[in-house]
């Protein structure tokens, strides 16, 4: 298993084999900082490429942007690696610097494109995968199709209108399933502001459902 900051290509076997390894995110970077041992900075690597990937993926909607952003975040994983914290977990931790790198990516970006809602997944917050599922149908009718293409995108254009600080958190509780202490965590700021802003983005969405006049 090589190592390597740009290596972010699927591979089964290597994220498997790196996730049944019997040590922890914290100890594989706590050992590369003493140690600099490329394997296991890789390690670290393979069992977040897909999960971070699809979620920068669907934060930025575009794939070469999430891949872009996904090499500065580990970059930066071996950069300030000396300034982890012993006593923090390393996922929230590795949020943080993605997240924030994302955000500066779509700042960068003007030409951003719009984010995706497919692949929706069950999550913490059931209101917000309530409503996001009664605007996008998933009847396979082709006679509806309109109504479903009219669906997603006012799903869009309700998400796009989003402050950014209720856009992350959204993509952080509802489509990465983080618990609200964790989304909190990632993002330094007190539960309750998570709370908050989920709460402001649902009645924003329920706004969209209740001008779209969909049953």
């Amino acid at each position: 298993m090589e190592a390597t900051v740009h290596d972010i290509y699927f591979n089964t076997n290597r994220q498997f084999k790196a996730k049944s390894e019997p040590v922890t995110d914290e100890e594989l970077l706590l050992k590369y900082r003493e140690t600099g041992d490329r394997e296991l900075y890789a390690s670290l690597v393979y069992r977040y490429e897909r999960e971070l990937f699809a979620y920068l993926r669907r934060y930025l909607g575009n794939a070469e942007m999430a891949e872009d952003v996904f090499q500065q975040a580990f970059l930066q994983v071996h950069l300030k690696s000396h300034l982890f914290d012993a006593g923090r977990r390393f996922r929230p931790w590795l949020y943080t610097i993605a997240t924030n790198a994302a955000i500066d990516a779509k700042r960068r970006n003007k030409k951003h494109t719009k984010l995706s809602l497919d692949a929706v997944r069950e999550s913490d917050n059931e209101d917000v995968g309530r409503l996001i599922n009664l605007l996008e149908s998933d009847d396979p009718d082709p006679s509806n199709s309109a109504l479903m293409s009219e669906r997603s995108r006012l799903v869009r254009k309700a998400l796009s209108t989003l402050p950014e600080s209720m856009n992350v958190v959204i993509h952080l509780v509802y489509y990465q399933g983080m618990k609200y202490r964790e989304a909190a965590e990632v993002l330094d700021v007190p539960v309750g502001t998570v709370k908050s802003r989920l709460h402001s983005a649902i009645s924003k969405l329920t706004d969209v459902w209740n001008t779209s006049n969909v049953e």
